[in-house]
């Protein structure tokens, strides 16, 4: 008897499908970040996107141009979940891919992610699944010349910095949870707002969610979005364990895209598809030249 050979299904040109986006009328936004878990107090609300295939696109993404980028970039990390080699190995391959892809002087690494939206252990979070870019301008813009003055005190300065992360998966393609990316120039000046990050050891509970926080206007805030219907949402779907994705968080020259918002979003119409695993390393890129 003939064996069966299974193949796998193909990606459609787009997906229609939502995106969660905060709404209008949400004030105190935070996410709390606990081991294992996050709880955003945003109020946040389904709206309906297409997301377009990246692959079969015209022309191809450019961090200046789209905030955002592929690459092939094979790795020598055999075992990505094994996070001693990870944090031993991989920032010295952050380094190289960024000066590749950038051009820049120094490259600080600021540590990984690992993801799965079924997996869970010690240092494994869920995808993040709202429209969201890391960092906002003032946070980054903190964040970059703390850590730069702190690797390269008395050094020279830096003209231009790119605080970014390099997302990676390595699950088996197609992946159930692939990563969307907000093409820069369909973003609005006001389409975000602050979401301030702060780490407990446990997320609170009921009012506890929203009680003053002393200092909460100097911690660390990303940028989450509200909805616009001009937004060009794209993904790059069978991402393999070869391929980068490089993504602005902020890009200090703003003549340039200077972010570029993401998201997780869950793939139903791939009945082969796998669990998503992934790898995000952050770090910042600094131009001293």
């Amino acid at each position: 008897m003939m064996a069966m050979v299974m193949t796998r299904s193909e990606a459609p040109a787009g997906i229609d499908t939502t995106i969660d986006y905060l709404i209008p009328t949400s004030r105190i936004n935070r996410r709390f970040w606990a081991p294992g878990k996050e709880f955003n107090t945003g109020i946040y609300q389904p709206y309906p996107v297409t997301i377009r295939n990246a692959r079969l696109a015209p022309e191809p993404f450019t961090l200046d141009t789209h905030g955002f980028c592929l690459s092939h970039q094979p790795s020598g990390i055999e075992d990505f979940r094994d996070q001693a080699v990870l944090k031993r190995a991989y920032p010295a391959e952050v380094d190289a891919i960024t000066k590749a892809l950038t051009g820049c002087d120094l490259v600080v690494p600021m540590g990984g992610q690992l993801r799965s939206p079924v997996i869970s252990g010690a240092g494994i979070q869920p995808p993040a699944a709202e429209a969201h870019v890391d960092f906002n301008t003032s946070s980054a813009n903190r964040l970059a010349k703390a850590i730069y003055d702190k690797t390269a005190p008395g050094g020279p300065g830096y003209k231009r910095f790119i605080a970014f992360s390099l997302w990676r998966t390595f699950s088996d393609p197609p992946q159930d949870w692939p990563l969307a990316l907000c093409e820069f120039a369909s973003i609005g000046d006001d389409d975000g707002v602050p979401n301030v990050k702060v780490d407990v050891d446990e997320i609170p509970e009921g009012d506890a969610l929203f009680a003053p926080i002393e200092g909460e206007d100097q911690m660390m805030a990303a940028t989450i979005f509200r909805h616009n219907p001009a937004h060009r949402w794209w993904y790059f779907p069978d991402m393999t364990a070869d391929e980068v994705i490089f993504i602005k968080f902020h890009d200090s020259d703003h003549d340039r895209a200077w972010r570029a918002p993401h998201t997780a979003f869950h793939d139903t119409g791939r009945p082969d598809a796998h669990t998503r695993e992934s790898y995000e390393f952050r770090a910042i890129a600094y131009f001293t030249k």
